[in-house]
């Protein structure tokens, strides 16, 4: 005889997303299930809707937990309920469309993570005009032999330029080894454009501190010691974990937002579905006035411009 697979229902503002096989464990090492990731969820709600709003997104899903498959999902799964929104995108490499989960509320949060969602990865452009970016993004991704203090040390250097600029960057933990900082422009420019400037960020950064960063393309030309600031992040379709996403990883840690002050002093393993919940409470979303703060590109192309005349070209899109 059949049995019936155990589930919870929860309420969601004015949904109810059923959640079934909420017991599943998904962290082993912690032993943290499905229905803890659907909670951790719930208390930083306002954090991801903001970090979400509107942006086409990829889903990162463990159907059976991170001890099995990881699926890289554009398309919205199948089953969705009608009032969860999505965006079309055209992918010129596989000529044809997907469409991708699109979050204006955090039902829609909830139900993906019952599709097994684990990590959110946002576009950085808005279904409005998804051609045209409305987020610049500076990665810093550090080497394999690169410590978590050259990474503060760096950020430092980022937030230097940044103020020169009169630019205000919104600094987040990875989840991994890294940092981002987010910094919101106007949708005026296409996705080259927008990627031109963040390379010539980078090369400023590497000009104030060589001995740290990099920013040759190739991987192999990099010292594993040193420093990568991805300015091909900002490229059309290339994803990275939002503010407030947990990671595929056995400590489930958080892409945490920190405030500048912070960033000397913490480390990503901080972060976690068992802490950041309580930080969010006390002192609530440090990225939810980024929209107020817009900066225009036109300097940094302007330095772009200056670094192509100089001979400094900027590599393809993909390695």
């Amino acid at each position: 005889m059949a049995t019936t697979a155990p589930s919870v229902e929860i309420e969601v503002d004015n949904r109810v997303v059923k959640v079934t096989n909420p017991d599943r464990v998904y962290f082993p090492g912690l032993g943290a299930t499905k229905l803890d990731l659907v909670h951790y969820y719930l208390a930083v709600g306002p954090g991801i809707v903001n970090a979400l709003w509107e942006r086409p997104c990829m889903l990162h899903r463990f159907p059976k937990g991170l001890a099995g498959e990881k699926v890289h999902q554009k398309r919205l799964p199948a089953g969705a309920p009608d009032w969860v929104e999505t965006v079309r995108l055209w992918f010129p490499r596989w000529g044809r469309t997907a469409d991708e989960l699109c979050v204006t509320e955090l039902g829609a949060v909830i139900w993906a993570v019952q599709m097994s969602t684990v990590e959110f990865h946002p576009w950085n452009s808005r279904r409005e005009d998804t051609e045209r970016p409305d987020e610049w993004r500076i990665d810093l991704d550090p080497g394999p032999d690169c410590p978590w203090q050259t990474v503060q040390r760096v950020a430092g250097v980022v937030h230097e330029v940044l103020d020169e600029l009169g630019a205000v960057g919104y600094p987040k933990t990875s989840g991994g080894k890294g940092l981002h900082v987010y910094v919101r422009i106007p949708p005026t420019h296409g996705f080259q454009d927008v990627r031109r400037a963040a390379l010539a960020f980078a090369r400023e950064v590497e000009r104030r501190d060589p001995y740290d960063v990099t920013t040759a393309w190739w991987r192999k030309d990099r010292d594993p010691a040193r420093l990568f600031v991805d300015y091909n992040q900002n490229t059309r379709d290339h994803t990275i974990a939002a503010a407030y996403s947990v990671r595929g990883v056995p400590e489930a840690r958080v892409s945490t937002p920190v405030t500048w002050a912070e960033v000397p002093d913490v480390h990503p393993d901080d972060f976690t579905i068992e802490t950041v919940p309580a930080r969010f409470a006390e002192i609530g979303d440090l990225h939810a006035d980024i929209d107020d703060h817009v900066f225009a590109i036109d300097e940094l192309l302007a330095w772009a411009d200056r670094d192509e005349r100089e001979g400094h070209q900027t590599p393809p899109e993909d390695e």
